[in-house]
Order: structure tokens, then sequence, then C-alpha cells
């Protein structure tokens, strides 16, 4: 029956109760009609010693039939104990669940989530059993084979099922085993938008034992060429749209040796192939398990990358045993075979790439896939494809509920939305508009070894902090100087824990079960999200670099990113990146890069405050220009504000707290502001009248 009716649940407790407390009576009765009783049983005991007692008397007829009657007597006995115990322990059974979900509603929960691990535990061992080196891409093969027929990717106009997902990759793989440029187990970085050859390469590559780095198709010129190098691929896969994204970096690519395919059919670039022409010849027969037996649970699976708290993009090596364990983020949140995915986010991204793509080949489930988000097709496409999963960053509710409101808004489909970075506001404005849909909140990091899952629905928090959870992955929340950007610590050196209600640094051990693999070709970025000497003398544990706060509910609630690192319309950006950038034109001799506060916004969008070199005048189109071919649109700072000097502390590090404070406001800023205008192609000056209409929304940033 189903426990989640309240009514159900005490009719059939109540049922069940009186069946067992009736039939235990009537067992009961039977004890003293058959001299069953306690006091019956305890008197034959005591006339039946002297018998046990003299050997002699033992073999006399009625000391048998004595003996004999006592046996039964005594089984007897326990017998009907045995079933008043069994009828009061089901009793229980059905007692305790309901007394739990009616006063201690969040516990309840806690054990049902925890029964949901231990069983995903439970299948994920048996697969071990059956197979020891069971990886991501076995599980797409037996989703193949079980299910061949069913509709595995959706994009456009185009539908694929399983067998031709599986015999696309299979081409692929042969054509690049085959290719002279190509060695196996050679490292190859994807460069592709949203389409369903992105999804066909990274499975060819699986097959063919080859990590993959998932670079993003937004990035140019600098930022793209360290993205190549930090994960020192051989091979470059480009989709026939960033034809031009590539020549821009070729020279450095060829001296390096790279092989570099381009998705056409034709090239007339040297040093450029054509790839599809030759992925169109090949066979689609599967490739032997032999291509991957060099494959273990340590290997690199791919490389993500991340802006972490300084310098140019980071690539986070995540594991094959890392990627395993996402096959259960959708599972665990009951999304089923029978469920249609909405994914829209990038493919290049944890949460599209991951979460999305990794965790429907876990459930078997249907991929609604997407170039790009669009508020206005957003609830359209639900109906046309009868999604039942959408994925969301707090940027896309938001879009949503900024989207001019409907008749049929509430008529759809979709019954679960999981994500990251809803806002508490937001997250009711939602419910509110688009009906009863169950939202489940999570934090993790492409990187990191800790999160959380908000599945008790609780507007507002990120998940849930419980027992079970802290024993298995320790994490804890440390006092933060904001002002020195570093944790606090007592006068052993060891960090000081926040209290409940305090906000603190989110740190996590780095243990065998929780482990930190680090950033590829980057050993100094890789220490410094190591944290030394936390609880005791000589752990490690990961910062995180997020301020979070726990109630006395134990939910726990994401406060505000840390350091350098702040996020604007779902994207990290790192400020001393932004920053390295900026320096490069030619009349700014210093910036100092911030994310600031938006009303009616999540995150936090770029500003820089600047100075000039000696004798040079503020240019709003040059650098305009400069930032547009050089940063992708969510790392371009909005605002610019002139300083003669940059401040800078005692260890000159630049200072920004009373930047950030100050934010963008013309009223409480003597020093000349100006604001990056797409229409007038430069930055023009803020004036008091465009910062009110900001503020009240009716300029869009």
């Amino acid at each position: 029956f189903d426990t989640n009716n309240h009514d159900t649940l005490l009719f059939f407790t109540m049922l069940i109760l009186s069946l067992n407390f009736t039939a235990a009576a009537a067992l009961t009765d039977v004890i003293p009609s058959t001299c069953f009783s306690y006091e019956s049983s305890h008197s034959l005991k005591q006339t039946l010693r002297p018998t046990q007692q003299n050997p002699h008397l033992q073999h006399s007829p009625f000391c048998s039939r004595a003996s004999h009657f006592s046996v039964q007597a005594l089984k007897r006995e326990r017998e009907v104990t045995m079933e008043i115990y069994i009828s009061i322990i089901l009793a229980s059974l059905l007692i305790i669940p309901f007394a739990l979900k009616t006063f201690s509603p969040y516990v309840w929960m806690d054990i049902v989530y925890f029964g949901d691990l231990v069983r995903i535990l439970v299948k994920f061992v048996a697969r071990r059993r059956r197979r020891p080196l069971f990886f991501v891409l076995d599980r797409f093969l037996e989703q193949t084979e079980a299910h061949p027929d069913n509709t595995f990717i959706v994009f456009e106009n185009e539908s694929y099922t399983y067998a031709c997902t599986d015999k696309r990759s299979n081409k692929i793989a042969n054509a690049l085993q085959s290719h002279a440029g190509y060695k196996g187990g050679d490292t190859v970085a994807l460069f592709m938008g949203n389409e369903p050859t992105f999804l066909f390469t990274w499975l060819a590559l699986a097959k063919l034992g080859s990590p993959v780095a998932l670079l993003n198709h937004n990035i140019r010129t600098k930022s793209l060429l360290h993205c190549f190098n930090c994960c020192k691929a051989k091979v470059l896969i480009a989709a026939a749209e960033l034809k031009e994204a590539v020549e821009d970096v070729l020279p450095s690519l060829i001296e390096q040796g790279v092989t570099v395919l381009l998705m056409s059919k034709n090239s007339d670039t040297p040093g450029i192939q054509s790839f599809s022409d030759e992925v169109e010849k090949a066979s689609d027969d599967p490739i032997p398990r032999s291509f991957r037996s060099h494959i273990t649970f340590k290997s690199p699976a791919v490389y993500i990358y991340t802006s972490g708290t300084t310098g140019l993009p980071k690539a986070a090596v995540v594991n094959q045993n890392r990627i395993l364990t996402a096959l259960a983020v959708l599972s665990s949140n009951g999304v089923v075979s029978s469920d249609v995915f909405y994914l829209n986010l990038p493919l290049y991204h944890t949460a599209g790439f991951v979460v999305g793509f990794i965790g429907t080949i876990e459930t078997g489930s249907t991929i609604i896939l997407k170039r790009k988000f669009s508020a206005s097709q957003f609830w359209d496409d639900c109906r046309k494809h009868n999604v039942t999963v959408i994925q969301y960053i707090g940027e896309v509710m938001r879009y949503l509920c900024c989207a001019p409101k409907k008749d049929n808004d509430k008529d759809h489909k979709v019954r679960l939305a999981i994500g990251n970075g809803i806002r508490a506001e937001i997250w009711k404005e939602f419910l509110n508009r688009f009906g009863n849909i169950q939202i489940r909140e999570f934090y993790a990091s492409t990187e990191g070894n800790v999160g959380f899952l908000n599945y008790v629905g609780k507007i507002g928090a990120i998940g849930r902090v419980h027992f079970f959870h802290q024993k298995l992955f320790p994490y804890t929340l440390v006092k933060y100087d904001t002002e020195r950007d570093e944790p606090v610590r007592d006068a052993n050196g060891l960090c000081i824990e926040s209290r409940k209600g305090e906000p603190g640094l989110l740190v996590s051990k780095i243990t065998n079960l929780a482990p930190f693999s680090g950033y590829a070709q980057n050993e100094e970025q890789t220490e410094r999200k190591r944290l030394h000497n936390v609880l005791k003398k000589g752990d490690l544990y990961f910062n995180t670099g997020d301020l979070m706060r726990i109630d006395k509910d134990n939910f726990i609630y994401f406060q505000d990113r840390v350091g350098d690192t702040f996020r604007w319309k779902g994207e990290n950006v790192a400020t001393t990146e932004v920053s390295d950038i900026l320096t490069i034109c030619d009349c700014l001799k210093e910036a100092n890069v911030y994310g600031v506060q938006v009303p009616g916004h999540e995150g936090r969008i770029g500003m820089a405050a600047v100075t000039l070199k000696k004798e040079v005048q503020f240019d709003g189109r040059k650098i305009y220009n400069h930032v547009v071919s050089c940063l992708p649109s969510y790392a371009r700072p909005r605002f610019i504000r002139m300083q003669s000097t940059v401040e800078v502390t005692g260890t000159f590090k630049q200072m920004k707290v009373k930047l950030v404070e100050m934010g963008f406001d013309p009223g409480r800023i003597q020093d000349p502001l100006y604001i990056l205008d797409d229409n007038a192609k430069s930055y023009v000056p803020l004036t008091a009248q465009i910062y009110h209409a900001i503020i009240s929304g009716s300029t869009k940033l």
C-alpha cells in the first residue's frame, strides 16, 4: 500500500494490529485448557525433579508418560510465546513508521532515504561480484542489450535508440582507432556544443579506453589553448561550427604535434582534417573489450574544467570510480526508465554531463537534448515531448519565473526538478506558478569529495546533515575570516568549528572513501584546495571554498563563495583570469576583479576596479572590443570602476571586501563608473538613471 498516504497507512495499521492481537489472544486461550500455563508447567517441573535425580525412577511407566507430557507442554508454551512476540513485532513495525511520519517526519525521511541508498549500494555490490571491473560504459551496454529499441536521445527532429547510439559510437571508435594520428589510450579533447555527436563521441572514446577532456565551447585563444594543454591531449575533435576558434590556436597545436579532427565532410584548412566522411565509411562492429583492458577505477575518465579560486580554468580529474558513482544521482531521486529527461545544460559541465547524461544511462530514461536553454521554448518542449524530469541551475528557475505568464503554465507532466542554486523566494514562486513539482536541490562540486541532497523538500536548504552521512564522509564547518580570506585558527593552530546557526567554511576530510584527485598538471592549485591541521595535527581536508550554515533541524544552507571566485549565470568566474585578460589591453595598468550582487539576480555579476597606464585616456570602445573577443559573456565585467591606485594588503593581495560592499552605486562611489553597453559596443558612463533602471529590473543584465 501507499505509505505516503497517512489515511491508508492508518487503516492498514489498525487492521493488521487487530488481526494480530486477536490471533494472539486466541492462541493464549489454549494454554489453560491444556494445562500449559506457567504455574502448571512449573509445578510439573518440581514434581519431575526427583525422578531426574533418581535414575531408578526414570524407567517407571508413570514417569515416562509424565516426562513426555512435560516436554510437549514446554514446547507448546514456547511456540505460543513466540507467536505472541512475532505479533507484537509485526504490530510495532507498522506503528513505528506511522508514528515517525506523524511526529518526526524529518527522521522518517532520513530513514527512507538511507534505505534507498542501501538498496543502490546492494545493487552496486552485486554488479561488482558479477564483473569486478564494471564501468559506466558497461552499464550502457547492458541497457542496449536489454532495451535496444528504447529511445535514448531525442534532438530536434532526430531520435536515436540505444542500439542506434551504440552503432554510431562504434563507427566513431572504429574510424578513430584506424586513424594514423590516434594511439590507443591517448587523451582526446572534445570541443563541441550540445548535440548527439558529443555523446556518441564520448561513448566511442570510452570503448577505446581514452580519457576525454570536455572543453567549454565558449572559450577562445589563450584560455582554449591553456585548457587543451593542461590535460596533455594528443587529439582534438571539434564541431564544424567551431572551426574558426580552432584556427586561432592552430599554429600552437601543430607545433605540439596535435591531430585536429573536424566533424565535417571537408576541410580546406591545412592542419585540420575532416572526420565525418571517415566515420560514415567506418564499420559499426562492436569494439573488443581488450581495447580498454588497461582501465582501472583510478584511471581518469574525463577532465572537466572548473574556475576554482584563482587562475585560468583548471582541469578537474574525474576518475572511473567517481563517474561510476554518478550513476546513482538520478536513480536515488526516484528517476526510472519510463521518465523523459529534459537536458538543456552544457554537456561540458558536471551538471549536464555527469548528472544528466551519465545519470540517464543508469535509469534507462529518454533524453530530450537541447542546444541551449530557452525560457520561451522550455514549457512548450516539455509538453511536446511529455517531459517528466527537468534539470536546473538557479538561473534557469529564475528565467522561467520571469517569463510572461500563460494560462497553461501548469499544463505539463513534469513531476521532478533536480539541480542546484535555487533561491528560496524563486523556489516558492516556481511552485506556485508551475504546480506541484518535487524539487530536489543538491550541493556538489566537480572536484569536491562531499555533497548534500535536499530529499525532504525544505525550501532554501541544499541538504540535510545526519549521523550516517557524517560518519561515511567526515565534514565540518569552520570559522572563516573574510577579511584575511582564510580559516580562523586557535592558539594550537587548529581550525575552530562553527556552532549551529553560524556560517562557516565547509571542509571535507580526504579519505580513501572520499578522495580528492586534484587538477591535471597543476599541483600548486591542487595543494591550495587541501587544508592541513583542521581538527587535529596531521589531518587533511578538502577546502570547498563555500560558506555554509546548519540550522537547529540539521538542514544545511549555502551562504556564499569565498576567495577569488564568484558565480554568474550558472558559471564560476575566476577573478584572476579576468584580471589577466583585462591587463592585456594596452590602456589598462591594473585590474581588480570581483563580483557584486544585483537585486533580483542569482550570484554576483562581474565588476573591475582598474587603473590606467600613464598618459593614457579611458577608451570604452577599445576595452569593450577586447573583453568581447577574449572572454565569454558570463565572465565579462559589466561594471568598471576607475581608481588612481589599487588597494592591496600587507602581503600584496588585492583587497576586495570594501569594493564588494560598495557595489556599483554611483551615489556611494566618487570614482568614475562605466557599464558595458552591447548596443553602443562600448563601456559608457553609469548614470544614476541607468543604476535605478537596473535596480528596478527594467534594464536586464
